[in-house]
Formats: C-alpha cells, structure tokens, sequence
C-alpha cells in the first residue's frame, strides 16, 4: 500500500467514525463535512512529507523510543570475509568499504562500495528487535568487470546493530549465495551521500 492511499483511508476511516458518531448523538451525520475531505488529505500528507523526511531526524525527536535510529549518509569501515581460497588456503584480506545510507522514517536503502564492487540493497529496514536498532538487507553486488573472473555477480543479506543514540557505530555479519559469510564495521560517519569508492575516499580525506 502507498503512502498516499493509506493517508485517504485513514482520513476516510476517521471521517466515517466521526459522522457515525454525530449521527448516533444527535441524528446528524454532518454530510457537509464531507466537502472538506481534500482538505484533509492535503493536510495529512503535506504533514506526513514533513515528518518522513526532516522532522523525525531532529536530536530530540530521535529520543523517542520508537522512531527509527538516523543513519543517513556515508559511513566508513571495515569488511573482514572469512571466505577461504580452496587454492591458497587463506582468507581475503581486510577490506576498507564504504556504506552510504538514503533514509527516511519510512524507508531505507543501503549500498555498500568498496574498491572491487558495489552492493545495493533490494530490500532493507531499519527495525527495533529485543532491546536493539538492527539494520536488515538483502542486497545484489556487482563486481568491476575486470575481476569478474574470480569475484561473480552474487547475491546476500545482512543484519547489522546500530550501537548508540546519536549511531556512534554500525556492525554486524553477512552472508552470500556463495557460501561465504563475514563481519562489516563501521565507525566513521558523515552525512554527506557518495556515489563510488573514490568520491567516498574524498569525504573522509577533507574531514581529516
């Protein structure tokens, strides 16, 4: 259901109840009231848009038990997988990558950048589970082309903890299509949004 369909039915549903309750009470339903019903929708949605997008980011607002922990914008860290060569015996060495989260109280998309390939999200929620902000996705990655041979088009999911209020620290495991599994943290944080490995690098050098 679309936001926009849910903000009707709830202003229908409260509209319903109210001239029921009217009429029940003194045998007038209020029809007139009706006129005023795209009123309402605007106002409704122009203040949902205002909440899903800035207001349930302001400090004390986050305080709220129950709004979702923000985490907008690139996060810098570190990708240990513990996949082993059949060849070599050995695991990958650790990887810096970067994760850049587009958020709103409702919605989430997560891509995560390293130099090798780009992870984005087809599904992701920012949810509250047994005490803690946990971050789920389930993502595609798609290597650079030229080491497609060793690292295939592959497909996973993780679930990350978000430590802190303000997010001081993200951190958690994941795993893949290709039986292999790893751990991803990240402490460093900016609310500016990267596109690729190299413009994520220029964020963090101009903070230091």
């Amino acid at each position: 259901m679309t936001n926009g369909l849910a903000i009707r039915i709830t202003v229908a549903v409260v509209a319903a109840v109210f001239m029921i309750g009217s009429w029940a009470k003194t045998g007038d339903p209020l029809v007139s009231l009706l006129s005023l019903f795209s009123a309402a929708v605007f106002v409704v949605s122009f203040a949902f848009a205002l909440w899903d997008k800035w207001f349930w980011k302001i400090p004390l607002v986050q305080r709220i038990p129950t709004v979702p922990r923000n985490i907008c914008g690139t996060w810098r860290g570190t990708l240990d997988s513990m996949w082993v060569n059949p060849n070599t015996g050995e695991s990958p060495s650790q990887k810096t990558v970067y994760v850049v989260v587009r958020q709103t109280a409702s919605s989430v998309t997560v891509t995560l950048i390293s130099d090798e390939s780009k992870s984005k999200s087809s599904l992701s929620q920012v949810k509250h589970e047994d005490g803690e902000w946990l971050l789920h996705y389930i993502y595609s990655n798609e290597p650079h082309v030229a080491v497609r041979g060793r690292s295939p088009i592959h497909h996973g999911s993780g679930v990350l903890s978000l430590v802190g209020n303000p997010v001081a620290k993200i951190s958690g495991s994941y795993w893949t299509d290709r039986d292999s599994k790893g751990f991803i943290e990240l402490i460093g944080h900016t609310r500016r949004v990267a596109t690729d490995f190299s413009e994520a690098e220029a964020l963090f050098e101009d903070r230091s």
